[in-house]
C-alpha cells in the first residue's frame, strides 16, 4: 500500500481582482507592517518571517504577516517548514500604480526624520 505525499500547505490570497485599496492602505497604516514591506521592497528574493527582527511578540508578527497576505499585500508560500513572503509588487503595481513606491519613500523619509529626532 503506497500513501500519498503530503499536501502542500497553501495559504489563501485574494486574486488580483480582489484587491481592495482601502485593504492595502489599512495594511500598510501599521509601522510594523510598513517595516515589513519595506525590508521586503528592498530584497531581491523572498524572505522567511524569521528574516525580519521585529519588536513584536511571534503571534503578533503572525498577526501582521497575516494581515499583509490577506490584503494581497505580500505572497506568502512554504517551502519546507519555512514560510517564505514576497512583496505583490506587480499586482499593486497594476492596480494602483505609483502608490507602493510613493508609501515607501514616504515611510523613508519619516525614518530619517524619527532618526535626527
Amino acid at each position: 500500500m503506497t500513501t500519498a505525499p503530503p499536501s502542500p500547505r497553501v495559504l489563501p490570497h485574494p486574486t488580483r481582482d480582489e484587491i481592495r485599496l482601502d485593504s492595502v492602505l489599512h495594511a500598510l497604516s501599521d509601522p510594523v507592517r510598513l517595516r515589513i514591506v519595506s525590508e521586503l521592497a528592498d530584497a531581491e528574493a523572498a524572505l522567511s518571517c524569521s528574516r525580519f527582527d521585529l519588536p513584536v511578540t511571534k503571534s503578533t508578527t503572525t498577526h501582521h504577516f497575516r494581515v499583509l497576505r490577506e490584503s494581497g499585500v505580500i505572497q506568502q508560500v512554504y517551502e519546507g517548514t519555512a514560510k517564505m513572503n514576497g512583496l505583490r509588487r506587480e499586482d499593486l503595481d497594476a492596480l494602483f500604480p505609483g502608490l507602493l513606491d510613493a508609501l515607501l519613500v514616504a515611510a523613508r523619509r519619516q525614518a530619517a526624520r524619527d532618526a535626527h529626532a
